[in-house]
């Protein structure tokens, strides 16, 4: 197996040229193996995971599930189930390789796949920050599912465009503006280069919510003026350090916490429901007043994140967005999104009442979104027109940036703001060893960069 890259390529570096358009040929020079991928009906799908912890463990299932089209209920997939691996096989689906900086990570993926008949060669196993180098680099990988923290998706990303892959990404896509148009950048090549991206916004792949949206955007309910997003919930998993441990690796096992890994929660996860609202709205907010602060998770354990935020976002017709999200134990939770337009309002998802009209309740059956959205995916592969999400979840990405670095800093800030941001939230160099732990935000005193 690899060992890890003494010497691997900055961020900073890698996105050092100022244009979207130099961003592709910066990548283009770094990855020269540059290929495109092409699938017919039958052709095989060969998927790589760069990511192997515990999100890019159940992508990979979720993928074999989707290449056997086996439907699954709520309480997710069955990985005891030995033959889902000679089923994938008989649909031309297979995970050959893994990447991750971890090795315990690595080899519990492993495992998982070897128990539902899916073994991964020691020689298509690589360890390191620059592992997805590899990963990239093998010829008959067609499909790559990137589920790291949140902030090297980005890099990532580009990478695989310009090596020819077709592309899952987990949600968030960036966690500062500069990765985000990078991912908007990797959706134009990938566009021009006939590669499929498709996000982990997993409702634009849920039947009750593709339906609702759709008799939304039909006009169901009149014009839209009001939109709503929450997220409330209690506290999510946290990694308490091991002696030994660097302050880099530290960090990147309790992702969560960093602002530079995870975007804070508004961006990590409350993007989710903030995506339904620009969906449903056909577009992203052109502005941002929000606010936040971080009352109940004060120990070094939660890193620099904020534990709440409150948003009212606007778009440039004038409605708006109200945005909630809040990791805070012992309160009440909420995740939901709702819209209210000239006749009447819905949650979004499967319900619509028109004023003075008896209500539309969505009736279909259910399908897991995880294994839908590589359906839909490599359906659209196969059919020759494969799904471009990057637009898509770019936007939404910096929509939440946008909200909490009005947080952040105490100010309204603009999509102009937003884009002509040099925020750029990388460590100066990528190794396990030290790495000092920036200072909670504080509005009015942070800057604006």
């Amino acid at each position: 197996m690899a060992t890890l890259d003494p010497n691997p390529v900055p961020r900073r570096d890698f996105l050092k040229t100022s244009t979207l358009g130099a961003l592709g040929a910066a990548a283009a020079a770094h990855f020269p193996f540059v290929t495109t991928a092409h699938a017919a009906a039958d052709d095989p799908i060969r998927v790589a995971i760069i990511g192997c912890g515990g999100r890019g463990t159940g992508a990979a299932l979720n993928v074999l599930g989707a290449g056997t089209k086996v439907v699954y209920p709520e309480t997710g997939y069955h990985t005891e189930d030995a033959g889902v691996g000679a089923r994938a096989a008989a649909k031309n689906v297979e995970v050959v390789a893994l990447a991750d900086v971890f090795e315990d990570r690595l080899q519990r993926c492993r495992t998982q796949l070897e128990r539902v008949g899916m073994p991964i060669p020691d020689d298509h196993c690589f360890l390191g920050f620059d592992a997805y180098e590899k990963v990239l680099a093998i010829p008959q990988v067609n499909y790559v599912i990137l589920a790291t923290p949140p902030h090297f998706r980005p890099a990532h990303t580009l990478a695989a465009i310009q090596a020819g892959k077709h592309v899952f990404l987990e949600k968030p896509a960036a966690v500062d503006p500069q990765g985000a148009l990078v991912i908007l950048e990797a959706g134009r090549l990938a566009k021009e280069k006939g590669l499929g991206i498709v996000a982990g916004t997993q409702r634009r792949h849920q039947g009750d919510y593709v339906e609702t949206i759709k008799r939304l955007q039909d006009g169901a309910i009149g014009d839209i003026f009001e939109v709503r997003a929450y997220w409330n919930q209690g506290y999510i998993w946290s990694v308490e350090r091991e002696p030994g441990w660097s302050d880099m690796e530290w960090q990147l096992r309790n992702w969560n916490y960093f602002t530079w890994l995870s975007g804070d929660h508004i961006v990590e996860q409350h993007l989710h429901n903030i995506d339904v609202c620009n969906w449903v709205m056909g577009t992203h907010p052109v502005k941002a007043t929000s606010l936040g602060g971080r009352q109940a998770r004060v120990e070094s354990l939660y890193g620099n994140v904020y534990d709440h935020f409150a948003t009212e976002f606007e778009y440039a017709n004038g409605a708006r967005m109200f945005s909630q999200c809040r990791q805070i134990q012992g309160c009440s939770n909420n995740v939901s999104e709702g819209a209210t337009g000239t006749k009447g309002v819905s949650n979004c998802c499967n319900f619509i009442q028109v004023h003075g009209a008896e209500a539309w309740r969505f009736r279909g059956g259910f399908t897991n979104p995880y294994e839908q959205e590589h359906i839909d995916l490599i359906n659209s592969i196969r059919a020759g027109e494969p799904l471009n999400e990057g637009q898509a979840v770019g936007e939404s990405t910096l929509t939440a940036i946008m909200a909490r670095m009005s947080a952040y800093t105490g100010k309204t800030l603009t999509w102009d703001d937003l884009i002509q941001s040099k925020l750029d939230l990388a460590p100066a160099k990528y190794e396990l060893g030290p790495l000092p732990i920036a200072p909670v935000a504080i509005p009015g005193k942070t800057p604006l960069i």
